[in-house]
């Protein structure tokens, strides 16, 4: 798929819906969770992993990734979400995309994967300290309000512009 004229692939992953499949069930008739990259990054890892077996020697797959490839700050983090179904009678779709991009945290510069994979724990962790979620049981990442998440110090890393690019 292509967003703001840059192509992209995209691919189903595990792990981001968390217990979200289970929370819609009934509600919502297909649910979605991809890994977006950039173009050719499926078909590099496959080599890497099954055609080299490096999936097998991953000693030898965090040397290569860690020593032969350069290290960028340059990256980008991309929330893309579209939601189809009918509102009012009418099929309508709704598509969400924000950017998170590397930032200065604490006065120190971090790639966007570094910020957005903190920020979301440590967000939760810092409502937690706080009495804004349950001291005691499970907590499911869709019962946290998206308000309190993105108000949280933590969680403004994915609040800058987060409304501005709702188009209807």
């Amino acid at each position: 798929f292509s967003l703001d004229g840059v192509t992209y692939e995209a691919f189903n992953t595990s792990g981001g819906l968390g217990t979200l499949c289970e929370t819609l069930a009934g509600k919502v008739t297909h649910l979605n969770y991809k890994t977006i990259r950039y173009p050719g990054h499926a078909a590099i890892m496959k080599v890497l992993l099954n055609d080299l077996r490096l999936r097998e020697r991953r000693h030898v797959l965090k040397d290569l990734l860690e020593n032969a490839l350069p290290v960028t700050l340059q990256d980008v983090v991309i929330v893309f979400v579209t939601v189809s179904g009918q509102r009012e009678g009418r099929l309508t779709q709704e598509t969400y995309a924000h950017k998170v991009y590397s930032q200065v945290v604490d006065g120190v510069m971090r790639s966007a994967i570094q910020v957005t994979t903190a920020s979301g724990i440590c967000a939760v962790l810092d409502l937690l300290a706080h009495g804004h979620l349950p001291a005691k049981g499970f907590v499911r990442q869709e019962e946290i309000g998206l308000g309190d998440f993105l108000s949280n110090r933590f969680g403004r890393a994915y609040a800058e512009h987060a409304l501005e690019r709702l188009v209807a």
